[in-house]
């Protein structure tokens, strides 16, 4: 009898913890209560074998060194920052809560970070040998973006539309002083951060130039955003270019830091072409940038000289017969002023080319059908490059390295799964952390001399004894095309009965650089999947043709007409779904954001005998109403494209739904204009159709912090009202 009391209150222990996700959970848990282990924020000192990091309390900076045998150790706490800091700067008050997640080694003895004081923000220079702060430069409390020099002594930051120069010895330069607020200096929101763009200025590398972006918005129309939050409601502006209207006018200048005399460099051309791919030569004489038309069709990269402007060459051109995409700026050979990496999928794949700066091509670096998905770095001698590249139809990542002499590849990395690699400045080292379907985390150092091994640890299954997640299973779908192999992710429901049917949820996004299934830890999928499945949901996703890593073609072919082949793999999946017994196929439903948001729409109004639900945030309806940079690369202009415009249009196809569909749209958003949502309403008011709506006052293209969970719970109470 005791022995069954003892097993009942186990019983009873284990059921007690044993539970579904709260909201709460499902929205943020995989990144806080459920967060698998890993190193946060890992960096490698330069010309150093030993690797940092923060420790879980964000309370120090941990190190792990060969010299140790990659044994665990404090470097330095966040307490010795402070101390050094008010030491520093005794009338100062700073606001560091946790060791700064963001620092970054300038070399092998000095780290930088930010911190905020009373003052203003300050870029802080300390040295880990001496616990000293070596040098701190301070910016006005308004400053925004902001650039560090090469040698540390200046900060370019930009204070509204223009930008201010700040050194060390407190001492500021106006470098733009521009009134009109239509004229913007130094932002990365140039071209809408579309092509790459992630940064507005760059400092030459011996430091003496500051080249930045001059956009000029002064001519694109003004859109309306309403704050309802004032007494009155008031009316807040935004430049928004929309397609087929006109654009905003780029140039590239050049401030000499001595003499205060600028430059603008003279990419001659239409004045609403794009300028991308900014980058310095290594020795500060020449400025390339990859000039891009309008119509995203046929890309220059040209050579300019730094210090007069003028053209000097165009080294190459690239010419495409639905659209050119530049995303990366060049990267040089180390010691080379002459040779340079540059990226594009013009063969069918994203993969590296070796030029030199005559615009000769000296190596194809390419392999098999890898997408490169992010470059790391040069080995000692320069002889090899690293970089992360798919394998497994995309499913995973991979560690490679290319030789530059002659192009042989050798895929480092093993274990199927998502790798993220981190290179020691010789690229002797790299730090691994791989997950995969049954792998949260595995941890491990390889060194790269010989290929061996070591590892540091791998990670728990952070939800043993706290919750039972749903059955989940990575499939394929065969695309619309007959041929192409699709990538599906199928989560069961909790407790599932293959003799039961269940309702479906969709989880659709569909759009460009987009990839929703990966082989690594919960397969790629949010924790709200999760949760619905926890309901009694199949929660399905596919990634259709059109979505990212998987090649230009399997991409390209919704050019001049979104949502179209994407809808069509999406039925496929639909397909797949009915051929399951358990699938309930009257009770099927679709949600999305975005892209997903028009796909959920699409998907709804084409084909309303299958979608019974659907909740579309944040959806584009209409794509004359977006912007001119990225749906005109997919869609061409309206005046060109009139017959793909009103086929994708939304707007006539809302006399067709018949399903119950929830929109949500952000007040602010000035991505997707809340008049996409607006119009479709009208259009179901006209034709008779219920649709439900729901309004986010304060947000813009998404919903974040606490609001999340109001924003998840709807979604879940949705479907369950009405699926």
């Amino acid at each position: 009898m005791r022995k069954l009391l003892v097993l009942f209150l186990l019983t009873s222990i284990a059921a007690t913890a044993q539970r579904n996700l709260t909201i709460q959970e499902a929205t943020y848990g995989q990144y806080q209560a459920f967060a698998v282990k890993s190193l946060v924020s890992p960096q490698w000192q330069p010309n150093s074998n030993t690797v940092t990091y923060l420790n879980s309390t964000y309370s120090a900076l941990m190190q792990r060194s060969e010299n140790n045998n990659w044994e665990e150790s404090t470097m330095l706490t966040k307490q010795d920052l402070m101390t050094a800091l008010n030491s520093k700067f005794p009338e100062e008050q700073f606001m560091m809560q946790i060791f700064p997640y963001g620092y970054t080694w300038s070399n092998e003895n000095t780290f930088l970070f930010d911190v905020a004081g009373k003052n203003g923000k300050y870029t802080v220079f300390f040295d880990v040998n001496t616990k000293q702060v070596t040098n701190a430069i301070i910016t006005t409390p308004e400053a925004e973006q902001q650039a560090l020099s090469p040698n540390n002594k200046h900060v370019a930051v930009l204070n509204g539309n223009n930008i201010i120069i700040t050194s060390g010895n407190g001492k500021n330069v106006t470098v733009t002083n521009d009134a009109d607020a239509g004229i913007v200096n130094g932002s990365d929101y140039t071209h809408r951060q579309e092509f790459g763009i992630n940064k507005g200025m760059w400092w030459s590398p011996d430091s003496n130039k500051l080249l930045y972006y001059r956009k000029d918005e002064t001519m694109v129309d003004n859109y309306p955003l309403v704050n309802f939050g004032e007494r009155i409601a008031a009316n807040k502006n935004v430049k928004y270019p929309m397609a087929g209207l006109k654009s905003e006018e780029v140039t590239l200048v050049v401030h000499d830091v001595a003499t205060n005399k600028k430059t603008t460099l003279k990419t001659d051309g239409p004045k609403e072409q794009f300028l991308t791919t900014v980058t310095w030569s290594p020795n500060g004489k020449f400025i390339f940038v990859g000039v891009l038309n309008r119509e995203q069709n046929h890309l220059k990269l040209n050579k300019y000289d730094a210090t007069t402007g003028n053209f000097v060459k165009t080294l190459f051109e690239e010419k495409a017969t639905t659209y050119v995409e530049p995303l990366h700026n060049l990267t040089f050979v180390p010691n080379k002023n002459d040779e340079f990496l540059y990226r594009t999928e013009k063969e069918g794949y994203e993969q590296l080319y070796l030029y030199n700066t005559d615009g000769k091509l000296l190596e194809k670096l390419g392999y098999n059908d890898v997408v490169v998905t992010e470059f790391l770095g040069f080995d000692t001698k320069a002889k090899n490059v690293f970089y992360m590249g798919t394998a497994n139809n995309g499913l995973d990542r991979q560690l490679y390295k290319v030789s530059l002499k002659n192009g042989k590849t050798e895929q480092i990395t093993t274990p199927s799964g998502v790798h993220n690699i981190a290179l020691n400045s010789n690229a002797t080292f790299a730090l691994n952390s791989y997950s995969n379907t049954t792998t949260p985390n595995n941890v491990s150092i390889i060194n790269l001399k010989n290929n061996k091994t070591t590892p540091l640890f791998s990670a728990d299954n952070p939800y043993t004894g706290k919750t039972v997640l749903p059955k989940m299973e990575l499939v394929t779908v065969t695309a619309a095309d007959g041929k192409t192999p699709l990538n599906g992710r199928l989560i069961y429901p909790a407790d599932f009965d293959a003799s039961k049917k269940y309702p479906v949820m969709v989880y659709v996004y569909g759009g460009p650089h987009a990839q929703l299934i990966t082989n690594s830890w919960l397969g790629g999928a949010s924790l709200f999947d999760y949760y619905m499945a926890q309901k009694g949901y199949v929660v399905f996703t596919l990634d259709n043709r059109g979505s990212d890593a998987r090649g230009r073609d399997f991409e390209h072919v919704i050019h001049r007409q979104l949502g179209q082949t994407e809808m069509a793999d999406q039925i496929k999946g639909i397909d797949f779904l009915k051929s399951k017994s358990f699938v309930d196929k009257d009770k099927i439903g679709v949600y999305g954001w975005s892209f997903g948001g028009f796909m959920t729409t699409s998907l709804m109004t084409t084909y309303p005998e299958t979608f019974k639900v659907g909740v579309a945030g944040g959806p584009v309806i209409d794509w004359k109403f977006y912007e001119i940079m990225y749906g005109e690369r997919y869609m061409d202009m309206p005046q060109e494209n009139p017959e793909g415009y009103a086929k994708t249009s939304l707007i006539d196809k809302a006399k067709n739904l018949e399903g119950r569909l929830l929109m949500i749209h952000g007040a602010q958003d000035n991505v997707v204009v809340q008049q996409h949502s607006m119009e479709f309403i009208q259009a179901c008011i006209e034709a008779g159709k219920q649709i439900d709506y729901f309004l986010y006052p304060t947000h813009e293209h998404n919903v974040g912090g606490r609001d999340r969970f109001h924003l998840n719970q709807k979604i879940a109470d949705y479907f369950d009202t009405y699926l």
